[in-house]
């Protein structure tokens, strides 16, 4: 079974839930493993690859591939 199958097969489950004590535990288990998964993302940079992002950032605003907060704020506010 592929992802997209497992997934929908899992929701399917989820959405017969009644029990609102599983529904918590589910909850808190999703939450966790996010978390986990998160933590487990993050590393400290070396030095060399610090320098490569901002040598990056600046080359991008030199160049003028940059978003303004204002215009991101106003681009927020149209989500739904």
């Amino acid at each position: 079974m592929d992802i997209v199958s497992r997934k929908l097969s899992f929701v399917q489950e989820f959405l017969r839930i009644s029990d609102e004590k599983i529904l918590y535990n589910r909850e808190q288990l999703l939450h966790s493993e996010k978390n986990k998964n998160a933590l487990e993302e993050l590393y400290p940079l070396t030095m060399d690859e610090f320098n490569k992002i901002i040598d990056q950032s600046e080359d991008d605003f030199q160049n003028g591939r940059i978003t303004e907060a204002r215009e991101l704020f106003k681009k927020v506010e149209t989500w739904e």
